[in-house]
């Protein structure tokens, strides 16, 4: 917390305290502490930390003046580290060098054990999540309200799956060293997760929003196998609940995820995500296609200066495939009923 008011340690003007340069001789407030998070910027950097020293940065743009030009070139300095992470692939360092060297044998045990590593990550990463008391509390608020509605299993199952959903946006992010808030949930509406900064570049906002359908998907099949192996229907009703919120996400419009991913398309790629949802309509025929279809076709129609981006386009037809399919009447063969009562 800073004081009700300080002066400038140039020329002892009085600073109130949202001010982040003197508005008489133009000294920055916090010049001590940007030239620290500059240090270990340039420091993390150069030890190929490229996501602490994005972090870092972002820290010293809020303690710039938009206008200035110091703020300016860190700005431009975190778009290319953005872009130096976002081009590296998110697995680049995570298997050891003893899986590429040795028998196949060796080589397997090293992938396996590789594998293990990274899923009690991702358990270690998910339960760090729920430390945030701004999730923790709107979270229980959330499943209360579905809870009178749905019966506690259900609702269970929806926040869960929605905390997965969110922390993957989070996972992005944290790749890519952008700082945001903790998932905040909002009952009726979901969660969301709130950027600290602006993302200009379009294959990284879609990167980012195609994140959360791609982790949703991972819930939603993690329900569906166990409603193999136990039979119990309220894990096919969790799975099939799970792939329909996810696929409304994938709707190309407003600040939902398919927004995101439909941005970095370029007209090619957008009319082609057209006739793949048509494809996926025809072989599966869920309804919520229609709705992301309409909207595609209406943004597929607006000019778009985006040079495109294939790996965008991959990630958004598997997941409209996958999505439908997992949303589809696959569970209800099962005994599952396909509403919500």
């Amino acid at each position: 917390m800073r004081p009700a008011s300080t002066r400038c340690a140039r020329c002892g003007t009085e600073l109130a305290p949202t001010l982040l340069s003197c508005p008489a001789c133009n000294t920055l407030v916090h010049a001590e502490r940007l030239k620290q998070l500059a240090a270990a910027a340039e420091k993390s950097q150069a030890a190929g930390q490229l996501a602490d020293a994005n972090a870092s940065w972002h820290q010293a743009l809020e303690l710039l003046p938009p206008t200035s030009q110091q703020y300016a070139a860190i700005a431009q300095r975190v778009d290319d580290i953005t872009k130096q992470l976002a081009s590296q692939p998110a697995a680049a360092s995570i298997l050891p060098a003893a899986a590429a060297e040795g028998p196949w044998y060796k080589r397997g045990w090293a992938v396996i054990a590789t594998i293990g590593v990274v899923l009690l990550g991702k358990l270690k990463f998910l339960l760090l999540g729920l430390a945030k008391l701004k999730t923790l509390v709107s979270m229980f608020a959330f499943f209360g309200v579905y809870w009178s509605v749905y019966g506690w299993p259900l609702a269970a199952g929806l926040v869960v799956s929605i905390y997965i959903h969110e922390m993957g946006h989070v996972s992005e992010l944290r790749r890519l060293g952008i700082a945001a808030g903790a998932p905040l949930f909002i009952p009726g509406l979901g969660a969301l997760v709130m950027l600290k900064q602006r993302i200009t570049d379009p294959s990284i906002d879609a990167r980012i929003g195609l994140a959360g359908p791609l982790w949703g998907l991972g819930a939603g099949m993690a329900a569906y196998l166990v409603f193999l192996v136990t039979g119990a229907p309220i894990w096919g009703a969790i799975a099939q609940l799970t792939g329909f919120i996810n696929l409304f996400n994938l709707i190309p419009i407003w600040q939902l995820d398919g927004s995101r991913g439909f941005h970095a398309l370029a007209q090619w790629q957008r009319w082609s995500l057209v006739v793949a949802i048509a494809v996926a309509y025809y072989l599966l025929k869920q309804p919520m296609l229609l709705i992301i279809g309409a909207v595609a076709v209406f943004r597929a129609f607006q000019r778009t200066e985006t040079e495109g981006d294939n790996r965008a386009l991959l990630t958004y037809v598997m997941l409209v495939f996958a999505l439908t399919w997992l949303s589809m009447s696959h569970t209800v063969s099962s005994g599952i009923s396909p509403t919500i009562s």
